[in-house]
């Protein structure tokens, strides 16, 4: 883990290019992938909540 409590990792099911499920771990940091059907690579990352929840 990189140190961050509750860090999870986000695990894409769906090309966001091409809506390819043929998705592969890529690139040397984490969160990146690789399509093997449309050759792209793109990261995924948490940025935040987008407002403030309330239970």
């Amino acid at each position: 883990m990189s140190g961050e409590q509750g860090a999870q990792r986000a695990v894409p099911y769906y090309c966001p290019f091409c809506a390819s499920e043929d998705l592969w771990p890529a690139g040397e940091h984490h969160g990146q992938w690789e399509c093997r059907s449309c050759a792209r690579g793109f990261a995924l990352r948490f940025v935040g909540l987008s407002r403030e929840v309330t239970p």
